[in-house]
């Protein structure tokens, strides 16, 4: 009875269109202050327990990372290297704009910085050389997703936060998930371009390729540093974070030169006020969690599930089905700190292993951000194409099934995500 009360006031809540992070926060004062008699002490002392956390020190470095790259010139130099290496196939320039996607999705850690980054500069080019401006938007929209996957991943963060995994194990799992994907999505871009006859571009010799990647160097070392950092052992990924933002500032500003002085402490603002957003989220949501887990409705829901006989195969099925919802009414770091804590006790029961979880979790935030009405890749990929949300919804779809359908291969397939983190940590 207090789990229905607890979850028809938080709904009721958001529908009245006020933010999800204070939704959370007035749910837990409510019942709290009229149905519990726990100490108001406790409440406070919860809120900076919660965040007291070395990981959630990641969040604003990749994010501050993700800026300077954003700004800096990195994103450029990476698409012209990406389409000298596949621009000559089918569909060349949106092919390039996929490979470009998950190697800018291997430094930034966020999807919405990708889909900026790239869309902003491939889009027009796309249209400039013919392409239907629905066909580089449903690219675009799709391919920043890898944001999240690829790692270094802000989401991924967000869960280990949740849940106690470990950060490193996670960012080794989405290695080659993320690859896998940035491939699927790569062979639906030439399928349709070939099927429609969409421009190619002149092939590059090996001497422009290497003139291509000696200029994108620079940032695709930024690569290195972090996942080799980490996977050495050199640094945990919360100094990989600060490593991150640290090189990205010194290359948007003496390498690159594309970032002035005077244009850092915008950027230095913009960051700060994302990762503020980002972590009061994280303290009502953390809130949220010390008044689920008092209620005792993780134990409850994992008890219900073993009596009624769900095995791991419905339990992951109804995971995804629950998750997919979510993300029609919710943005990712709301659904990952609310849900996993609650999926998380029941997942560990049924003996699904919390990397493979995770992993699982996160595919099914990127498909929740390229569909409405919340996908926030949508509303980015929006506002650079001029396009609208119906619009943008029907050119995504061939790539969305793709998605799908590599949603449920990483549900089945637990060895897909568990390869490469038990191969470097065992």
């Amino acid at each position: 009875m207090n789990a229905l009360i607890i979850f028809v006031l938080l709904f009721a809540l958001m529908l009245t269109g006020m933010p999800i992070s204070i939704s959370l926060g007035l749910t837990v004062l409510t019942f709290l202050f009229t149905m519990t008699e726990v100490p108001i002490q406790s409440v406070a002392l919860k809120l900076f327990t919660g965040i007291e956390k070395f990981e959630i020190m990641a969040i604003p470095f990749f994010i501050l990372a993700g800026n300077f790259l954003t700004h800096g010139g990195v994103a450029r130099r990476m698409i012209n290297f990406a389409t000298s290496m596949v621009g000559h196939w089918h569909g060349g320039l949106a092919l390039a704009g996929v490979l470009a996607c998950a190697l800018f999705a291997a430094v930034s850690g966020s999807s919405p910085a990708t889909v900026v980054a790239i869309g902003s500069i491939i889009l027009p080019a796309m249209v400039k050389q013919g392409f239907p401006n629905r066909f580089g938007a449903g690219v675009i929209t799709t391919s920043g997703a890898l944001g999240i996957l690829i790692p270094p991943s802000i989401v991924m963060v967000m869960y280990s936060v949740s849940t106690n995994t470990s950060v490193g194990k996670l960012f080794m799992a989405g290695v080659v998930p993320g690859l896998l994907l940035a491939f699927l999505l790569g062979v639906t871009t030439w399928f349709l371009a070939r099927k429609n006859n969409y421009p190619r571009l002149k092939k590059a010799t090996w001497a422009e390729r290497a003139a291509a990647f000696r200029k994108s160097g620079w940032g695709l070392f930024l690569i290195v540093i972090v996942m080799g950092g980490i996977y050495t052992g050199v640094f945990t990924p919360t100094e990989a974070a600060a490593m991150a933002a640290v090189y990205a500032f010194f290359i948007a500003v003496f390498v690159y030169k594309d970032l002035t002085l005077k244009q850092v402490p915008k950027v230095l603002l913009d960051s700060a006020s994302m990762s503020a957003m980002l972590l009061y989220i994280i303290t009502n949501a953390v809130l949220f969690s010390f008044l689920v887990t008092s209620e005792n409705i993780p134990q409850a829901m994992a008890a219900w599930i073993t009596d009624s006989g769900l095995g791991p195969i419905t339990f992951l099925l109804v995971v995804n089905i629950l998750l997919l919802l979510a993300g029609n009414v919710m943005e990712p770091s709301s659904i990952v700190l609310i849900l996993a804590p609650i999926l998380f006790p029941v997942a560990m029961k049924l003996g699904i292993d919390p990397v493979h979880f995770g992993i699982l979790i996160v595919v099914n935030m990127e498909v929740g951000m390229c569909h409405p009405p919340v996908g926030l890749n949508l509303y980015v990929a929006s506002g650079i194409t001029k396009m609208g949300i119906t619009e943008l919804t029907i050119a995504v779809m061939p790539w969305l099934l793709t998605m799908l359908g590599f949603l449920a291969l990483v549900t089945y397939w637990p060895a897909l995500s568990l390869w490469l983190p038990n191969l470097i940590y065992n």
